[in-house]
């Protein structure tokens, strides 16, 4: 009775998950699930007859397998999840989640061809022939597929006639095992072993390869093995096979022994130093890795295998072609549970994970000589040294020191010396503060003397900005590497804010790609991130930014992340600030591999991060190395961790430095003596005693401060001191004629869209009239004309390609091919290239990695857009701590461009403001000081931003090509109108945009004498910003109002008062009044009210007058939903403003 088995079935399901069925530590959330919900379920053979259909198993006949389903030799093995159900391709991946949704259950039945029977003879050969791509075809053992078909019973129901079909089907020959074509893959790679070496494969395959080649078929060519001969049939006709007995099971289960040691080996690993936690928080052997899991006891340990594919083949060496069982769990300890965890068993792809097994699963991953370890020695001392060097010197000063992680140094330059042997020029490193003087003065050369200088705190060359703590600053050196190469290092300068600087690393790393011509190969360039484990699983930006590794625009050829895992996270236990297993598993979502190393053994660390630079050089993509360490000192030099970690401090007193316990084992195995390693120390001390003396006279230059050195451009200190000229930014006539008719015309044979079809015929019309030229079209001919000038322009946000609200279309889509058209990258043979590229959904992250682009060449024009202007503020770390200050704070350059979609539509509080009052309140100039006339002429040149609202397509233009054309770089952040991009009045002639025009930051009113009084006459004169110009532009013109005058500030900031000043006193008699379609509290009011009071007192007609406000009542909602609501408080401003 089908219903009283389903009833047997959630009992038993409920029960067991209860019970935490395969949840045992140390297994993957994955896995678990997949145990508790489908193999918990099978509760005896007849209920696993019945439930067959639902897992999409055909059988024919139905297949007994004694022993796989039922308490024995292999209860519930995970390797056997592997074997009967073999769902996840050719690597047999027992982490990774299935991709099969609860829909797809009549698709993956339709696909089941394959008959299980097969299955016998598959055993017999090892279960790699279950990990094949055809076998993931043969069943579905995935938990929400199970979970969905548990909730439907009537599909239960229509497939049992499916069971009934098979189950009556002729018991097929053995023989067919081999025959099967879905087990092609498999056969091919056993094939390949057996040309190699016939004797590498079982006495089965040798007789079935050595058939084939002498003409026979293929069901013919098979011969089987004894154990499978004389298989016993059970009492309903189904063949059984007795997994427990026989040489080619205990084969198998070797097989799957090892196994086991490379997907759970990582759980057993050495790596604490501490011994006091698991680095994956558990303490319990996983039962895959015991012998009893097996059916084995002390006595078989002595038994001998035959070593090939899956049992350790790269130790088939020097005449060595078997090992005992004792022996191959040895190896398998040493290799995966020694100082080092791999965890690589989640990548799809089976090439990579053989690279990996193929330079760990060798007698000797690594052994280096004499010299490498002299090598190692003098990092690691010298990683040391410095710090106890500073703690003598400035016991009080906080430094954040790299003590109990002390091998990262030597780690570290290994990277970087196997790097730049694999063709590497530049590395961008960003990290957080732990350690970061010790990486300054270890890795990337800053000379000590600086470094200590600035612990004395002298200030000299640093006085143009107002500094930052020392470990935060950046850096940027070139200097030379063992293997006699010189490579650029560039240490990123990054707030407390953990983990901001990830993606300003990525996008610095881009553009040094993009200037090498190398976006392709991502070979001359590389990133490097060190991170905090606390700050790795808990920061989201650390997610955002992986997001981008395998993004065409985003790419930058493989991250190689360095956890410094001390285990702790200010005062907080691993066990409260995640909910993995490991820290590092956010890097198992992108593929990455996990290297997880022992912090106190040197060569281990070195290892692995050369195996990472290999892997970055072979793959291109991402790589992680956990170094589990832990913290000697607390959160900074002067805490207590005591207070809340007393067992970890308490064994951390006792724990020797990794330095003390590699010169023991070095001295031990007699690669130097004691008295070599005194000496080298004495001496590295000395050193530093000089740098301490030298710093006392040391003079600091800016340039060490920069995150990026612009060669053959103004520096900091002479920006300071001269006054830059303007320059005029318009374009010669028929560059813009040459540019409107590419950007209108298609290849032939391309096939628009036919409305775009039209757009891109009037953007062309317009420029070849010189009239009429709307917001986009102004926009592509400042992109147009600054490539043509060799300035690289790239364009990044979410869907900026076509643009969010349908205006850019800087990338056009064939109707029929779907191919792809970029205009602009068709202007010339030796233009600059356009980049226009879509982003993930991420702010912080794809922000944050345009302004590391925008760090590397004055050169480029970078120019973020959001989505919606109300969305920026996702990204707001990367806004105050980057934009607004990264220059005060670290002589950070940057020509950044925010483009901010702004304007009240009655669309909502989410999509009306890009929260202008925002920016503006980070703005450093003073709203009471009206500046000299000396400080007028660079109020550009010593403004921290700028910030502009243009309401015309010319003054976009301009604004835009005004950012690359002068010797200097500031942010600029420009809000634009949704309404206004097709409105009939925002429209340029060519004429504002040719010749010696430019970026107009104050438009007076026009005063037409036919529309207005005389000017002595005007009773009120309105000065706004943006669209609401046009609302009462509207509103005059509909209420026949002739005294009033409306002005616009285009730029807010730097404010104008070289020009809105002298123009105040036109209007003598005028009453002074700021309109703005924004609430009180909202908007440009309260920065721009003060300011028109301080231009004002220098008039002669309106000293001392403070503007009225006209514009929405304060609210903590920025905008209204409602469009009556919404066109009320419009009516309700317009009228004030005219009153």
């Amino acid at each position: 009775d089908w219903a009283e088995h389903y009833k047997r079935v959630i009992a038993f399901g409920s029960e067991s998950y209860a019970h935490g069925w395969g949840r045992t530590p140390g297994f993957e959330p994955s896995l678990a699930g997949l145990l508790d919900i489908c193999l918990s379920l099978l509760l005896c053979l007849e209920l696993f007859l019945e439930i067959a259909p639902l897992l999409c198993l055909p059988l024919d006949p139905p297949l007994v397998i004694d022993g796989l389903l039922s308490p024995g030799p292999f209860p519930l093995s995970p390797a056997l999840v592997e074997v009967v159900g073999g769902a996840h391709g050719p690597r047999g991946d027992l982490e990774r989640d299935a991709d099969c949704r609860p829909g797809d259950y009549r698709r993956e039945q339709r696909k089941c061809q394959h008959r299980v029977s097969a299955l016998p003879a598959l055993l017999a050969c090892g279960p790699p022939a279950l990990r094949t791509r055809p076998i993931r075809q043969v069943t579905t053992f995935r938990p929400t597929t199970m979970r969905s078909l548990l909730r439907h019973r009537a599909i239960a129901r229509a497939s049992r006639p499916l069971v009934r079909c098979y189950a009556t089907a002729v018991p097929p020959s053995p023989n067919d095992a081999f025959a099967t074509s879905t087990n092609a893959y498999y056969v091919e790679e056993m094939y390949k072993h057996w040309k190699r070496d016939p004797s590498s494969v079982h006495a089965s395959w040798q007789a079935y390869f050595s058939g084939l080649d002498k003409g026979l078929s293929s069901p013919n060519a098979f011969q089987p093995p004894p154990d499978y001969v004389g298989v016993p049939m059970a009492a309903d006709g189904a063949p059984t096979l007795n997994v427990g007995s026989g040489a080619l099971t205990d084969h198998l289960k070797v097989q799957l022994l090892v196994r086991a040691y490379q997907v759970r080996g990582h759980h057993v690993a050495d790596l604490d130093p501490l011994g006091v936690l698991d680095a994956d928080l558990h303490n319990i052997v996983p039962a895959e890795l015991e012998l009893s899991h097996y059916g084995w006891t002390e006595r078989d340990l002595d038994k001998k295998f035959k070593l090939g594919p899956g049992i350790l083949p790269h130790y088939a060496i020097d005449g060595v072609r078997e090992m005992s069982l004792r022996e191959i769990i040895r190896t398998c300890e040493k290799i995966y549970c020694s100082s080092i965890g791999f965890q690589y068993i989640h990548i799809p792809d089976k090439d990579q994970c053989d690279w990996i097994r193929e330079r760990v699963e060798i007698p000797k991953p690594y052994n280096y000589n004499t010299d490498e370890k002299r090598m190692i020695l003098d990092r690691l001392m010298w990683s040391e040294m410095f710090e106890k060097f500073i703690a003598s010197k400035f016991p009080s000063e906080k430094r954040f020191g790299l003590e109990g992680c002390e091998s990262l140094i030597p780690g570290m330059k290994a990277l970087i010396d196997r790097s730049v042997d694999h063709g590497v020029k530049s590395i961008v490193m960003g990290m957080p503060h732990r350690g970061r003087l010790n990486v300054l003065a270890n890795v990337v050369r800053k000379p000590i003397e600086a470094i200590l200088n600035e612990f004395i705190g002298t200030d000299d060359a640093n006085d143009l900005a107002s500094g930052d703590v020392k470990y935060h600053l950046g850096a940027n050196y070139v200097r030379p590497t063992p293997s006699g190469k010189r490579v650029s290092l560039s240490l990123v300068a990054n707030p407390s804010h953990l983990e901001a600087e990830d993606p300003v690393v990525l996008g610095k790393t881009r553009a040094l790609q993009h200037f090498e011509n190398d976006e392709q190969a991502h070979i001359t360039a590389m990133g490097v991130l060190l991170h905090g484990d606390a700050a790795f699983a808990g920061q989201g930006v650390v997610y955002e930014t992986m997001g981008m590794a395998g993004l065409p625009s985003y790419g930058t050829g493989g991250t190689v992340h360095l956890i410094v895992n001390n285990q702790i996270g200010f005062t907080t236990d691993p066990r409260f600030s995640r909910s993995t297993p490991y820290c590092s598993d956010i890097a198992k979502a992108i593929d990455a591999p996990i290297f997880h190393v022992n912090g106190d053994d040197a060569e281990a660390v070195t290892f692995v991060c050369q195996l990472a630079a290999d892997w970055r050089a072979k793959y291109k993509k991402d790589v992680v190395v956990d170094i589990v360490c832990y913290r000697r000192y607390g959160h900074n030099e002067t805490d207590q961790p005591a207070f809340t970690q007393p067992k970890m401090y308490k064994a951390i007193e006792k724990q020797p430095t990794p330095l003390t316990q590699y010169t023991q084992a070095l001295i031990k195995e007699g690669t130097f003596t004691e008295q070599d390693i005194e000496e080298h120390r004495k001496w590295v001390w000395g050193m530093l005693e000089k740098a301490a003396a030298a710093s006392k006279e040391y003079k600091p230059s800016q340039k060490e401060w920069l995150s990026s050195s612009w060669d053959g451009f103004p520096s900091p200190k002479e920006l300071a001191e001269q006054n830059l000229p303007h320059r005029p930014t318009g374009v010669d006539e028929q560059v813009h004629k040459t540019i409107g008719q590419t950007i209108s015309n298609v290849p032939k044979g391309f096939t628009p869209h036919r409305n775009l079809a039209r757009i891109l015929s009037a953007r062309g019309k317009s420029v070849e009239q010189g009239t009429g030229i709307d917001w986009a079209t102004a926009e592509a001919l400042a992109f147009g004309s600054l490539v043509l000038e060799k300035y690289h322009v790239r364009v990044s946000g979410q869907d900026v390609e076509r643009g969010t609200f349908s205006q850019r279309h800087a990338v056009i889509h064939d109707q029929e091919t779907e191919a792809q058209y970029v205009p602009l990258n068709a202007l010339g043979h030796d233009q600059a290239a356009f980049t226009v590229c879509n982003s993930s959904l991420s702010e912080f992250g794809t922000l944050g990695f345009e302004l590391g682009y925008s760090l590397v060449s004055p050169r480029n024009l970078t120019m973020w857009e959001a989505q919606f202007g109300d969305f920026a503020n996702n990204a707001q770390c990367i806004i105050d701590q980057f934009i607004a200050a990264g220059e005060r704070k670290w002589i950070q350059r940057s020509g950044l461009v925010m483009s901010m979609p702004h304007g009240y539509d009655g669309q909502g509080p989410e999509h009306s403001s890009g929260r202008i009052e925002r920016f503006l309140q980070l703005v450093d100039d003073h709203p009471d000081v009206f500046p000299p006339p000396e400080k007028m002429e660079r109020v550009h040149q010593d403004c921290n931003m700028q910030i502009v609202y243009p309401t015309t397509p010319a003054n976009y233009f301009h604004v835009l090509r005004r950012q690359v054309h002068r010797d200097f770089r500031k942010p600029l952040i420009v809000f634009f109108s949704k309404s206004l991009l097709r409105h009939p009045l925002v429209k340029s002639d060519l004429s504002e945009m040719t010749d010696e025009t430019h970026f107009q930051r104050y438009l007076p009113e026009p005063h037409p004498e036919d529309v207005l009084v005389a000017p002595d006459q005007i009773r009120r004169h309105i000065i706004c910003s943006g669209q609401v110009y046009y609302t009462l532009l509207k509103a005059r013109e509909d209420r026949g109002v002739k005294d009033v005058a409306i002005s616009r500030l285009e730029q807010l900031s730097p404010f104008p008062y070289d020009l809105l000043t002298p123009h105040l006193d036109k209007y003598p008699n005028a009453e002074l009044m700021y309109c703005q379609e924004e609430p009180l509290n909202c908007g440009a009011w309260t920065y721009v009210a003060p300011r028109i009071r301080t231009a004002s007192n220098e008039t002669e007609h309106h000293k001392g007058t403070y503007p009225k406000y006209a514009g929405r009542d304060p609210t903590s909602s920025v905008a209204t939903g409602s469009k009556l609501k919404h066109k009320r408080e419009t009516e309700q401003f317009i009228e004030a403003a005219f009153a």
